[in-house]
């Protein structure tokens, strides 16, 4: 049984893009490992961008002082 997490920060993924995302993922092991789609499970997780960080800094404060709210 297959398990898929994907996280990305809460802000502007749409139903439509989650959606191919799951379709993506279970196609992708479907192809490659031979898994069986109605056995693979694909989670997408959404974190607030408060709570995730990189290069010592939370995603938001980064963001914010490169002037780039969404990027």
């Amino acid at each position: 049984m297959p398990y898929v997490n994907i996280k990305v920060t809460r802000d502007g993924v749409t139903r439509e893009q989650k959606e191919e995302l799951i379709a993506a993922a279970t196609s992708m092991l479907e192809t490659i490992l031979n898994k069986d789609p109605f056995t693979t499970h694909v989670v997408i997780e959404e974190i607030d961008p408060d709570n995730w960080g990189y290069a010592g800094e939370t995603t938001t404060r980064h963001r914010a002082r490169k002037g780039n709210i969404l990027a």
